[in-house]
């Protein structure tokens, strides 16, 4: 069993990011989409994006941190799934809220700028999301790391308009607000050095430890004359 969790480990991410979707077909199904169900869907999907773009955030600074480096595949299934919320949180808004009447939905837009930056965040992403193939990465070679650093203004327009959709209560935009800033600023080159540097001085000093209470305990056969 463990070792069929170790091998199929990464799989578990697609749990993670078909679970609001089955919540909300849950919620569907059994009525509990509330008075206003349209507004709910609105707000579970969004909310859904955001955890799911600053989890994938989160990869690299783990891997930076503890040397994990098998978290780094995580990065892009966490943040296509990121992008299909996002996506289904514009539709629910132009097709549901707003029936696709372009009139309305552009004077929405203008009047509440919380709108307007989420539909900057929404198409930052949408290269991101469209070039994530490994098929794209060869055929833009060193332009597709430039190109997925879009995803460090994404972030931060995303949580703006989170927390300007709240009205009163921002501790969750806050709260992952500081998550992404930590993991944005684990990636500056000098503190990611400094780290990587650190845990690898620790784990050469482990490695020492290790190799020498070995030899201290290894028996002293050697010093016995032989015949």
């Amino acid at each position: 069993m463990r070792t069929m969790l170790k091998a199929n480990w990464i799989h578990l991410v697609h749990l993670v990011g078909l679970a609001p979707l089955a919540l909300l077909a849950w919620d569907a199904f059994t009525g509990r989409l509330t008075v206003n169900p349209i507004q709910y869907l609105t707000q579970r999907t969004g909310y859904a994006a955001i955890v799911l773009l600053v989890l994938s955030l989160t990869c690299t600074p783990l891997s930076i941190v503890g040397g994990w480096k098998r978290v780094l595949a995580l990065r892009r299934p966490l943040g296509l799934y990121s992008f299909l919320y996002a996506v289904l949180h514009m539709m629910i808004f132009t097709a549901l809220d707003f029936g696709l009447d372009l009139a309305l939905i552009v004077q929405e837009i203008a009047e509440k700028r919380y709108i307007l930056v989420g539909a900057a965040a929404l198409l930052l992403l949408a290269p991101l999301a469209l070039t994530s193939t490994k098929g794209w990465q060869r055929r833009l070679g060193r332009s597709w790391k430039r190109l997925h650093r879009l995803v460090y203004l994404a972030a931060p327009l995303a949580l703006v308009h989170y927390a300007w959709s709240q009205k009163s209560d921002i501790r969750q935009p806050l709260i992952l607000g500081f998550l992404a800033a930590v993991a944005l600023i684990l990636r500056l080159p000098l503190i990611r050095r400094r780290i990587e540097g650190w845990r690898r001085a620790r784990s050469s000093r482990s490695d020492s430890a290790i190799i020498s209470d070995a030899s201290q305990r290894r028996p002293a056969g050697d010093s016995h004359p032989s015949g």
